[in-house]
């Protein structure tokens, strides 16, 4: 028995490596913008919540959180420097559309301190990860 690889099979060829990557990116992304749905929707089922009466603000904890944890696997699935974008615009458009009236008069975020705190915690998360990406060195290539 050898150690040695066995050269009788040939190496996958370039080609289909760049193919699954390519797959794995754009699934990736995908994730990334249900991920930005689900914590949308998530935050404003938690934005009313309270204890004795009062507000708790548990919303806000896990808007930071999840737009936190979103925007690091948006960047390391998809591997590009806009990746942040994937979970922040749905995000965005879910909770901006839940601060506007409907006509029977239904509005998801009231007013209070937690749905002003949600949506600025949870706007310069976004905000800032997207930032520390736009100045982050960019890795060198190999052989460049």
């Amino acid at each position: 028995m050898s150690v040695l690889p066995d050269e009788g099979v040939p190496p996958l060829p370039e080609r289909s490596g760049r193919a699954v990557d390519l797959v794995l990116r754009v699934a990736g992304g995908l994730l990334s913008v249900v991920g930005g749905v689900v914590s949308a929707v998530l935050e404003l089922l938690l934005a009313p919540v309270r204890v004795g009466g009062y507000l708790i603000g548990v919303a806000v904890l896990v808007a930071i959180g999840a737009n936190v944890a979103l925007s690091w696997f948006a960047h390391a699935t998809v591997a590009r420097r806009w990746a942040v974008a994937l979970p922040a615009v749905p995000w965005f458009a879910i909770v901006a559309l839940a601060g506007i009236r409907t006509a029977e008069g239904d509005v998801l975020l009231t007013g209070t301190w937690v749905d002003l705190l949600l949506v600025v915690a949870g706007a310069m998360t976004f905000a800032v990860l997207g930032f520390r990406q736009v100045l982050a060195v960019p890795p060198s290539r190999p052989g460049a």
